[in-house]
């Protein structure tokens, strides 16, 4: 936990009550890991072919808040399991519709989640079609930029995983990618949970009180 030695997020219910205690916005995003190929006649092989890389992966969900400190990475599922049906199977949406006050800004592959909760995740906005004004055809590349600066420090705690070898490719058994995964994530955590927090100064007006009178 930043700025809490010592103390460890261990669980998803713990991320979410973190970030509403503390008012942290998050940030999430799914990272794929390449795997052995299972043998040939395997029961659930396809599972674990992505079909975005066109490879036997195997994906997790990673959690950070706005400085690109890692909170928690894991959720492990096949690769093709798609980042919105992971939504449902790992429980995030249920933590935002119990948390209302929590939010986080994702990327287009969690749209759904999105438009489930409008005032709580924040996504790439949609190219304006043909037919829109040109104000808003004008608008979308900035309204886009902006939303990808903000979420792109998860990016970098992806970034951060994939320093070590296994997490870039992983050549061992698939039933331990779990628990290396999960212990390679808290070194990365210990070593992000010791920078410190920078906080940002408002830039909104504030009415100055006359003091002459």
């Amino acid at each position: 936990m930043p700025d809490r030695s010592g103390l460890r997020l261990k669980t998803l219910e713990d991320v979410f009550a973190y970030a509403e205690a503390e008012g942290a916005e998050l940030r999430i995003d799914g990272v794929e890991t390449q795997v052995r190929r299972p043998q040939a006649g395997r029961p659930g092989r396809r599972a674990f072919v992505s079909g975005k890389r066109k490879q036997n992966t195997v994906k997790t969900t990673t959690f950070s808040d706005g400085q690109g400190r890692l909170l928690l990475s894991g959720l492990v599922r096949p690769g093709r399991m798609h980042d919105q049906t992971a939504l449902r199977t790992e429980g995030i949406a249920e933590q935002f519709r119990t948390r209302p006050g929590v939010k986080a800004k994702v990327d287009s592959g969690y749209l759904g989640l999105a438009k489930e909760f409008p005032g709580q995740v924040s996504a790439p906005p949609k190219k304006p079609k043909d037919e829109a004004c040109d104000g808003d055809k004008r608008a979308w590349p900035e309204t886009r930029r902006r939303q990808s600066s903000a979420r792109i420090c998860v990016e970098h705690t992806n970034a951060e995983l994939r320093q070590w070898a296994p997490l870039r490719r992983f050549t061992g058994r698939r039933d331990t990618y779990a628990e290396t995964h999960l212990a390679i994530a808290s070194l990365v955590s210990d070593r992000s949970a010791q920078r410190a927090t920078h906080r940002r100064t408002s830039t909104e007006l504030a009415l100055v009180r006359d003091t002459a009178r």
